[in-house]
């Protein structure tokens, strides 16, 4: 996983500049600048967030683990499908979605 993305969660959540949770991502979808979704996530929600993201022009990131692991990265104990940046540098992004294009190539 990309070493730009876990620094930046680390950094975000220490900020309080996150938004943790399914229900919490959709009810701010409008205040976020990069939205990352595990892979667990359930398929109705997926294309839920995914639409409200479309029609905001907000960038998705599929991440490639579990939300187990998504949780672990953010140093927490406990499981998230869904995690939104409220706050995040344009060049964070941009060097996020690069990384992770690359490794869905892989």
């Amino acid at each position: 996983m990309s070493k730009i993305l876990e620094k930046s969660l680390r950094d975000a959540r220490k900020e309080d500049k996150l938004i943790m949770g399914t229900k919490q991502v959709l009810n701010s979808v409008k205040n976020s600048k990069l939205i990352i979704l595990s892979q667990s996530i359930k398929k109705e929600m997926f294309e839920k967030i995914e639409s409200d993201a479309k029609k905001e022009k907000i960038p998705l990131v599929n991440f490639q683990g579990t939300s187990v692991a998504l949780g672990r990265l953010c140093g927490l104990q406990f499981r998230i499908s869904t995690i939104s940046f409220t706050s995040i540098d344009d060049a964070n992004i941009k060097s996020i979605l690069k990384d992770t294009e690359a490794e869905e190539k892989k």
